[in-house]
């Protein structure tokens, strides 16, 4: 039989422990980490037992904004996301889209996301870029002295 747990029990320290690891491991709504290191997202279709699976990528965020973008179109605006200032509302109605809409909208969102957090990694690993590189600086292709 189970011992009841006191507030100065063990007991409540071991959940907290818990608590502490499952935020760890999961820090947004509808995401998880794959064992090779990949985040994943997938939600449940409302009243169904089938899941809308809506990518694996590499960072949460970008998981979790795949996430966001498929809950709004299900649930609407009540929907808990994990980035709600981020929504792009684009004149679809929530509720009223199928679920391969609303997996190639997640899917294109979280892409998007991951491709802008690694283009902004590479700047910070190769220093500056210039915002306007200088075209006269490397020759054309057409500029080839074969003649």
């Amino acid at each position: 039989m189970e011992e009841a747990c006191i507030n100065s029990s063990p007991c409540s320290s071991t959940g907290e422990t818990r608590r502490r690891r499952r935020q760890q491991d999961k820090p947004y709504r509808g995401i998880r980490m794959r064992k090779w290191g990949k985040w994943v997202a997938e939600i449940r279709e409302p009243n169904k037992r089938s899941r809308i699976w809506l990518g694996s990528y590499n960072s949460p965020v970008a998981a979790a904004r795949a996430y966001d973008t498929a809950v709004f179109y299900l649930r609407g605006p009540t929907a808990r996301l994990n980035f709600p200032e981020h929504i792009v509302k684009d004149g679809d109605e929530p509720g009223e889209l199928s679920a391969a809409t609303i997996r190639k909208k997640a899917i294109e969102v979280g892409a998007s996301v991951d491709a802008i957090q690694a283009t902004g990694l590479a700047r910070a690993d190769s220093g500056p870029v210039p915002e306007k590189p200088d075209l006269n600086e490397y020759p054309s292709p057409d500029d080839s002295e074969d003649s």
